[in-house]
């Protein structure tokens, strides 16, 4: 199957990134938009554009019937999700289908066994994937969870099954702070994601985030495109990202590649995804969770395998096998996410219009944004406006590049995080490669 035309549902610089990748490929595209997006860059660059509802997220771009109604009127016969709103939504997944609209991403099944973190880690474990010890599966009264506390040892972290972004989560390290936040876990899981389900696992201390690019078919190959060093992180949200880490050598890089490959194949998966591992002092290294969709961080990986990973995702979409195999990883790359906020003030969110613009360029140096001079960043949505990724041929010379690059990017009128990264590129940890996820916290704030 061929697409002739793919709707993407979503906004900024992912719907913008999965349209030009379209034109690429000669396929037609729609965008889709709020009242807030009228004059958003993917607006503007998409063959066709349908507004699907007022400004708030719940009434626009996660509202499945106005985007299944948008892709039909349009004649899209696929849907691109690009990542978070209804990228790992399940149902979505299975409308589409039952709409015979191509879902451009992993099937209904896939998603919900791997968005059940729970189900996912039992399934990781039966597939002979490293797992961090823990429950069985929820817990769902206080007295069970301190007995499984003491059984693998405190410190232990309370996770929502249904979590993500650092809600539903607690860290306890003594057995007398249990209970309340057991307590606390549910309830913030519940007034996150309608699910106060939780389960338990061993807090691995002082850890480095480290996930695995994959990639399946659906002839049943799965992929693996290196891997992407997360670790720094505030409230477990990622603000930069490496690739390759600089802590996987070849060796470890070929174990968690193969673990990652095993765990993607055991449930047949298909499209483009993440296996996400800590991995702790002594390079041993532990399945967290499994992302069903393409990641913010997808571009370092871009840039050191020289694959369009999208072009891919659309390829094994249409039944295909991918047209750039991975190869050995070159030079080394990083990516700086500049958000519209204060750093020094709490990262507190910047919405407005932004005045003066000027983006960096130069070798080696790539902007993904949709935003312009004079465009006006609304208040209802991520606050993420750009992506500065930067590649070297080594660690040395990326960070060299990047502080340049930050120097020269230009946003008047709103605060962003540049002199966040700018701060943490001058921070002698960051630059000997000794921080983990606790970085910011201990370095920067």
């Amino acid at each position: 199957m061929v697409f002739k035309k793919i709707l993407v549902a979503n906004r900024g610089e992912i719907a913008l990134r999965v349209i030009r990748t379209c034109k690429e490929m000669g396929i037609k595209t729609v965008a889709v938009f709020s009242e807030a997006d009228r004059d958003s860059l993917h607006v503007k660059f998409a063959d066709e554009a349908v507004c699907i509802g007022p400004v708030h997220s719940r009434e626009s771009y996660l509202k499945i019937v106005s985007i299944i109604s948008a892709a039909t009127i349009t004649g899209a016969d696929a849907i691109h999700p690009g990542y978070g709103f209804l990228a790992e939504n399940a149902s979505f997944s299975e409308i589409c289908a039952e709409s015979g609209i191509k879902f451009i991403g992993p099937s209904a099944e896939m998603i919900r066994l791997m968005g059940d973190k729970a189900v996912a880690k039992d399934t990781m474990k039966k597939s002979g994937v490293p797992v961090i010890p823990g429950s069985d599966g929820i817990v769902p009264t206080v007295e069970e969870g301190k007995v499984i506390a003491e059984e693998i040892g405190y410190p232990v972290i309370i996770k929502a099954v249904a979590g993500g972004g650092g809600k539903g989560m607690r860290v306890v390290f003594v057995p007398a702070e249990f209970e309340n936040a057991y307590i606390m876990a549910r309830s913030e899981a519940e007034a996150s994601f309608s699910n106060g389900d939780v389960y338990i696992e061993k807090f691995i201390e002082n850890p480095r985030h480290v996930e695995v690019q994959i990639m399946g078919n659906r002839q049943g190959t799965v992929y693996y495109y290196g891997e992407r060093d997360c670790s720094v992180q505030r409230r477990h949200q990622k603000l930069i990202e490496e690739a390759p880490s600089p802590i996987v050598n070849v060796e470890l890089r070929n174990k968690m590649g193969d673990a990652a490959i095993k765990g993607a194949a055991s449930i047949k998966y298909e499209g483009a995804g993440t296996i996400e591992f800590l991995v702790d002092k002594h390079r041993n290294f532990y399945f967290m969770e499994m992302n069903t969709r393409i990641q913010v961080e997808h571009p370092v990986t871009e840039m050191i395998y020289d694959v369009d990973l999208i072009r891919q995702q659309i390829l094994v979409a249409m039944g295909e096998d991918i047209d750039t195999p991975p190869g050995e990883p070159n030079g080394h790359s990083i990516e700086f996410r500049i958000n519209a906020e204060d750093p020094a003030n709490n990262f507190r969110p910047s919405p407005g219009r932004i005045e003066s613009l000027h983006f960096p360029g130069g070798f080696g140096v790539r902007v993904d944004s949709h935003i312009y001079q004079s465009y006006s960043i609304p208040p209802y949505y991520d606050s993420l406006i750009a992506k500065l990724i930067v590649w070297g041929k080594n660690r040395e010379f990326a960070i060299n590049r990047a502080r340049r690059a930050l120097e020269e990017f230009h946003v008047e009128n709103i605060k962003t995080t540049i002199p966040f990264h700018l701060k943490v590129l001058n921070n002698q940890n960051f630059l000997n490669n000794d921080y983990d996820t606790s970085f910011i916290d201990k370095n920067i704030l």
